[in-house]
């Protein structure tokens, strides 16, 4: 019996997450994760050789300058002034380099955003299905947190749904473009339509709602598709970033949170986020990823191979009679289970050593998702497994 052990927040969280938290330390996957010859989809890890540009800018960034190569960390002015550049060649946004602020990644972005911005009481709204912990993020910052669902199959944005779920209670929307799991990449027509969404609802509410715009993978895109940021669209908006997609290092913790033109009241949101880094456990790069950062911005995995994994996966699944669309950027394909029970499915394939993230785990039962960081030979070697756990589902 658990009963006072742990704060009540903690509990309702760990019975949130316990089939994630099952998955991630007891399911077959957990156990064999590591063990030569499986076929591993399950999560955005490589199973290749890290760039090699990566390796040598880390190491070269280790070798101190100064006697204070080492000291604290905050948002150091060359990250800044690249992540600024970056935007702005890239983009086509002007953001000083005064508006960035260093995180450890998009998990300490909103680690550190969601309890500058929201009070006990707010709620936050969020697309379905999601990254898996944002709905804990926004609890544990104290909100509440609206899920929106995406319509299968095409899962498109839809600003109407999300003007349903407004409230005046509402301090936030949560966006992420391209959408991990769906892939899908949101244009101007909708993201002008949710714009026009939450100004009207800013005013009758007497307050702002932000957006908040998670881009951790903007720069995974296929089929030469543009990008435009949600920020652009509309001014009280906040843009989050990691740099742990593009080069595919999610271990490495460096990213952003930068606030576009036009928002209100910086100076004091920038404190406020400051002061949430400091005292959530100094949510700043450490320092050798920052002085790095001025080379690592010119790096990226090879997204043409990427996409042809995502082709030859795309073909030969449904060739075998899966259901999936085609993502247009991330690391993900969405296939739908051919039995209802995904987490089942999602067993019958580890028992043809292939595994996969059940779809239940991120709001979608019915469906499972593959990750295309797997390397070609994991594809190759996984093809008569997708197909013999196929044939004895149905």
């Amino acid at each position: 019996m658990s009963e006072g052990r742990i704060s009540r927040q903690l509990r309702t969280e760990l019975d949130e997450l316990a089939p994630l938290m099952r998955f991630f330390d007891d399911s077959a996957w957990a156990k064999r994760q590591r063990e030569p010859g499986i076929c591993d989809f399950v999560a955005g890890n490589p199973h290749e050789p890290p760039l090699p540009e990566l390796v040598e800018s880390l190491r070269s960034a280790a070798l101190p300058r100064s006697d204070t190569w080492f000291a604290y960390p905050m948002s150091e002015p060359d990250a800044r002034e690249t992540v600024s550049g970056a935007i702005r060649d890239r983009l086509g946004m002007q953001i000083p380099p005064d508006d960035v602020l260093m995180t450890t990644g998009a998990f300490g972005a909103f680690a550190a955003l969601f309890p500058a911005i929201a009070d006990p009481g707010d709620e936050v709204v969020y697309l379905k299905p999601p990254w898996f912990f944002y709905a804990s993020m926004i609890r544990l910052a104290g909100a509440t947190p609206v899920g929106v669902s995406l319509e299968p199959p095409s899962f498109d944005l839809d600003p109407d749904a999300i003007a349903s779920a407004l409230t005046e209670r509402t301090r936030a929307v949560l966006i992420n473009s391209p959408q991990n799991p769906t892939g899908r990449i949101y244009g101007e027509p909708e993201l002008d339509h949710l714009a026009e969404v939450l100004t009207e609802r800013s005013e009758r509410n007497g307050r702002p709602i932000y957006l908040v715009s998670d881009e951790a993978y903007r720069h995974i895109r296929y089929d030469d598709r543009s990008f435009v940021s949600p920020t652009s669209r509309y001014p009280s908006s906040f843009m989050v970033y990691t740099y742990g997609k593009t080069l595919l290092a999610p271990g490495e913790r460096v990213g952003y949170v930068a606030f576009p033109p036009g928002l209100d009241g910086k100076e004091e949101l920038r404190d406020a986020i400051k002061l949430s880094q400091m005292s959530g456990g100094w949510l700043f790069p450490n320092t050798i990823l920052q002085h790095a950062l001025p080379e690592l911005d010119r790096y990226s995995i090879d997204i043409k191979h990427l996409e042809r994994k995502r082709d030859r996966m795309v073909d030969a699944l449904r060739g075998m009679g899966y259901e999936l669309q085609v993502p247009e950027g991330t690391f993900y394909l969405l296939p739908k289970a051919p039995i209802a029970n995904d987490l089942r499915f999602t067993e019958m394939l580890a028992e043809r050593d292939v595994f996969v993230l059940p779809g239940g785990l991120v709001d979608l039962p019915g469906y499972f998702r593959i990750s295309l960081t797997a390397s070609d030979d994991m594809i190759e070697r996984s093809l008569a497994g997708f197909e013999a756990a196929r044939r004895a589902a149905t």
